[in-house]
C-alpha cells in the first residue's frame, strides 16, 4: 500500500509516507504507531446528537468512549436516531452501550439537569 496521509494524533502534524512496510513523515514514535494502525486498523470518533425529553433543549450531544473501526462508522452513526433520552444525565453517562458489539459507548458530552415543565 503506497499512501500519504497527516498523522493527527498530535497539533504538529506531520505529513506520513507510507510505502509497502516502510514508514517516514513522523517526528515522534506516536506517529509512527498512528500510521501502522492506519494501515492495519484505521479507527474515528464519532460526535452527534440524540433527542432529549422534557429539557429547554431538543437535542444532547454525544461521542463514543473510544475510535470505532472505521468500517463501522454509517451503521454506528444510525443508532443515534432511534435513541430518545430523559434528564437528568451527566456528562459521560453510557447513552448507547457496548455500540455494535464493540465493548465501545456512545457517552453523553454535556449535562442536563431535572426535568423542565412545559
Amino acid at each position: 500500500m503506497n499512501a500519504e496521509f497527516t498523522c493527527v494524533v498530535c497539533p504538529w502534524g506531520c505529513l506520513l509516507n507510507v510505502n509497502g512496510e516502510s514508514i517516514s513523515g513522523y517526528s515522534c514514535n506516536r506517529g509512527l504507531m498512528y500510521a501502522k494502525s492506519e494501515q492495519t486498523d484505521p479507527r474515528r470518533s464519532i460526535s452527534g446528537s440524540v433527542r432529549i425529553n422534557g429539557a429547554s433543549q431538543n437535542a444532547l450531544p454525544v461521542k463514543t468512549s473510544a475510535p470505532l473501526p472505521k468500517h463501522l462508522l454509517l451503521e454506528a452513526a444510525e443508532l443515534l436516531h432511534a435513541v430518545t433520552v430523559s434528564p437528568p444525565i451527566k456528562t459521560g453517562d453510557i447513552i448507547i452501550p457496548n455500540i455494535l458489539g464493540t465493548d465501545i459507548n456512545f457517552v453523553a458530552a454535556l449535562s442536563v439537569g431535572g426535568v423542565i415543565c412545559i
